[in-house]
């Protein structure tokens, strides 16, 4: 039985205690996510869906959770794909799912293109209350539709065209957490040498420390031009060769990508019969007589000046690695499609496929190491349970020293053992990424699944850090129970 003072702290009106509210907040979007819920499985669902309708009865909510001893799980979007909003207790009786759906502030500041946005917004309203201004935040993931700005923000979160506009944590400019033990607020500056950044401590926090009400960003004028246009590498080695020359360059597009071999035969199988972009890839390789070939998303942002200097940097780079030029309509097919990915895999679900993805990063020299690494240990680790599949990859997000790889996997359903199939193929992949040494996630966050793997990211001293930061703004433990720090 919750306390009867979280009903007065946000008005019984915003309280939801109904089977259905429940269960969406139960869970996020991750495969083993969507395998529970198919199979009638949940572990646990909150006690109660709280959605607070300002930062103070907010504020209210955490004073009374911490003096009850009732954990706390923030919940945005939902669109976690590592079991970030699980309703895990830890060593409490009581939690509920803390909804900011209500926090939708849109704070303009034009002269420092800045914005204070709510972080209950989702992406599209956030763009749209921008758009409004002629500005944009240029934060696009493919769980863009359904994201929020305090998603975005407590998890790392990076855009398709991060390239151009940079990741959300660099987009960034203060924030404010509202912790079991008080408040923190960084000053709305453009940069401070005041010792380390206390920024950094909230972004990226998962709901561990305390609940983000509201982020302020930095803003840019919308686009008046947009052009996308996809080329052909002759694989996926020249294909990420030509990316970092990009990356190295003066001429780095808004987006790129690369898909290697696999992935790129898995697209163009996908969009149905062979259109535009898939006969210029097949003459493609009947001209240079291969049975292979990766393909290349870039896409320019800005006015016409800006696009057309970008766009000659990058052609010269991309016909010195030997690109072949398919065309914008494959671009704007791209386009159309960039947030298709997660209806089409539960529809693949739905007819007894697994289906899941992972992300990474690492340096260039070791890349192709990954690359190669992870997708054997997917493979074999299928191959182990009797289910054969396939395994895509792309590169995106690249920076100068490195780039993101985005893994996707599927193959038949073990039916009755979905969620250990899952595990074992999962653990095989982040074993070979802890291997060789690069990151545990590049943007789909901690959250339940990557927790084990820590100790290996930031080392025990760094651990124990991170721990004694959340004892001193969560004495009770309650925020977020075994998320991100175990």
């Amino acid at each position: 039985m919750l306390p009867s003072a979280l009903s007065d702290a946000v008005g019984a009106e915003n309280v939801f205690a109904g089977d259905e509210d429940r269960l969406r907040h139960a869970s996020g979007c991750g495969y083993a996510d969507l395998a529970r819920m198919r199979m009638g499985s949940l572990d646990a669902a909150p006690d109660a869906v709280l959605m607070p309708a300002d930062a103070g009865a907010l504020r209210r909510v955490l004073e009374i959770c911490k003096a009850e001893g009732i954990a706390v799980v923030p919940f945005g979007g939902g669109t976690s794909v590592v079991g970030g909003v699980e309703p895990l207790r830890g060593a409490h009786s009581r939690l509920i799912s803390l909804d900011l759906a209500a926090l939708r502030e849109v704070t303009v500041d034009r002269r420092s293109l800045t914005a204070r946005l709510g972080a209950g917004l989702r992406g599209p309203e956030a763009e749209a209350a921008l758009g409004r201004q002629g500005l944009t935040l240029g934060h696009f993931p493919q769980s863009f539709e359904y994201a929020t700005i305090g998603g975005f923000a407590a998890t790392r979160s990076a855009g398709q065209a991060s390239s151009g506009y940079g990741r959300f944590d660099a987009l960034v400019a203060s924030i404010r957490l509202l912790a079991p033990a008080g408040d923190l607020r960084t000053l709305e500056t453009p940069h401070t040498a005041a010792g380390p950044a206390l920024r950094e401590l909230v972004v990226g926090s998962e709901g561990v420390l305390g609940v983000i009400p509201d982020v302020t960003v930095r803003v840019r004028p919308a686009p008046a031009v947009r052009r996308y246009e996809a080329w052909m590498a002759e694989s996926f080695e020249v294909g990420a060769e030509i990316v970092r020359a990009l990356a190295q360059g003066p001429g780095l597009p808004t987006i790129v990508r690369v898909s290697d071999e696999e992935e790129t035969q898995g697209s163009l199988a996908l969009s149905g019969p062979r259109g535009s972009a898939g006969r210029l890839f097949d003459g493609y390789l009947g001209l240079r007589k291969r049975r292979g070939g990766a393909l290349l998303i870039v896409g320019f942002e800005g006015d016409e000046e800006s696009v057309a200097r970008s766009r000659a940097l990058s052609v010269r780079a991309l016909r010195s690695g030997g690109g072949a030029y398919l065309g914008q309509a494959a671009g704007r097919s791209w386009e159309h499609g960039r947030y298709q990915g997660p209806y089409l895999r539960d529809a693949l679900i739905g007819m007894g496929a697994m289906v899941e993805t992972l992300e990474t990063s690492h340096t260039w020299s070791r890349l192709g190491e990954l690359h190669d690494a992870v997708a054997a240990a997917i493979h074999a680790s299928l191959e182990r349970q009797g289910t054969p599949g396939l395994v895509f990859c792309h590169l995106s997000h690249a920076y100068a020293d490195g780039a993101s790889l985005y893994f996707t996997f599927i193959s038949r359903a073990r039916r009755g053992a979905e969620l250990e199939q899952w595990a074992a193929v999962k653990g095989a992949a982040c074993e070979a990424i802890v291997a060789t040494g690069a990151t545990i996630t590049h943007h789909h966050a901690v959250g339940r699944d990557h927790a084990p793997y820590m100790k290996a990211e930031v080392g025990e001293t760094g651990l124990e850090l991170l721990r004694a930061v959340k004892e001193r703004l969560d004495p009770s433990g309650i925020m977020n129970p075994r998320k991100l720090l175990g």
